[in-house]
């Protein structure tokens, strides 16, 4: 079982929809996480509108800081965005996955990003399950 830990700045939209579609797409065999470098006061509320159209319901999480513990705890730390902000922690496998932030875009534009995350994350959990994944 892999713990991952997926960061962006506000935790509030990429991170928060990365975790939810990772959650889903693992079905228990790995775990997750999410923080902010610079948490927002609440999940974007159009993240929250494109999620539910998938039947995940994000309007009850909260965006949280990123603490040195969960950066610790993860085998694997996607970043998103957060720059230099970013925690550094040697011996821990890093990806970097460069999407837009959600925040003040159009439903349509965070559609798309939540299609790409859903695309990466499913790619990815194949991967961490051992599956053959084609480029």
């Amino acid at each position: 079982m892999a713990r991952v830990l997926f960061v962006c700045l506000h935790n509030a939209g990429r991170s928060q929809m990365s975790q939810a579609l990772f959650e889903q797409a693992a079905g228990g065999r790995h775990e997750a996480d999410s923080a902010g470098t610079r948490p927002a006061d609440r999940v974007h509320a159009p993240v929250i509108e494109v999620m539910s159209e998938w039947n995940v319901d994000l309007s009850g999480r909260e965006p949280k800081t990123l603490s040195q513990e969960a950066a610790e705890a993860a085998d694997v730390v996607v970043t998103m965005g957060c720059g230099d902000q970013c925690p550094y922690i040697p011996g821990k496998r890093y990806l970097d996955w460069s999407l837009p932030d959600p925040k003040g875009r159009s439903l349509e534009d965070v559609r798309a990003t939540r299609d790409e995350i859903a695309r990466r994350v499913e790619k990815f959990v194949a991967e961490l399950d051992g599956a053959p994944v084609e480029p």
